[in-house]
């Protein structure tokens, strides 16, 4: 028999919970992970909430389904990287992703602007990230951003929207004020400057 888990410490639940979903993927528990993909609580739902301090069983339970809707048929399981925000970035299409992209531009705007924990929101982010076939956001990160999602010290939805709109990083070979030119003899640095007049 399985037993509840204790709340840990510094998100430490999020991780046990990302493993334990991670897991079912792994060992192939079709069965569970569909049970999760379901809108009403099931039994997998609620031993996704076993992994959560009572106050915040909702969340964990959620995250479970939204992890469940991203591994619908997946033979590996992903544990995701980076904020929401980081993720929406990567929705899109040849057109252009994130911030280029007005869909998600929309999106991201619909899930920040939510006071509630914008739990149809989300499941569409989620859905589009899938649909890219670009990596989820990290689920504890997920988990612990929405279980401090109205701690107006945190501000989480402010932090996602400065996830989604940070510029991309400068490649590895240009620093700041300088372009690298290859050439037959080697690399050359040139010093640019910005015209005023453009």
């Amino acid at each position: 028999m399985t037993e509840r888990t204790h709340p840990g410490l510094n998100g430490r639940n999020g991780d046990q919970l990302t493993a334990w979903l991670m897991s079912l993927v792994r060992n192939r528990e079709y069965g569970k992970l569909a049970e999760l993909r379901r809108t009403k609580p099931t039994d997998s739902h609620i031993r996704a909430g076993w992994y959560a301090p009572e106050e915040h069983r909702e969340v964990y339970e959620k995250v479970a389904f939204l992890f469940g809707v991203y591994h619908q048929g997946a033979t590996v399981p992903l544990r995701g990287k980076g904020s929401l925000g980081d993720a929406a970035r990567r929705i899109g299409d040849g057109s252009g992703r994130g911030p280029e992209n007005p869909g998600a531009q929309r999106l991201m705007s619909r899930v920040v602007a939510s006071r509630c924990l914008p739990w149809r929101h989300l499941q569409h982010t989620i859905t589009r990230l899938r649909a890219c076939e670009q990596p989820p956001p990290s689920w504890s990160q997920l988990t612990a951003d929405l279980t401090r999602w109205h701690d107006r010290k945190a501000r989480i939805p402010y932090l996602w929207t400065v996830h989604f709109h940070e510029p991309s990083a400068r490649s590895r070979g240009a620093t700041a004020g300088r372009n690298v030119i290859q050439s037959d003899s080697g690399t050359n640095e040139q010093l640019t400057r910005k015209d005023a007049s453009t």
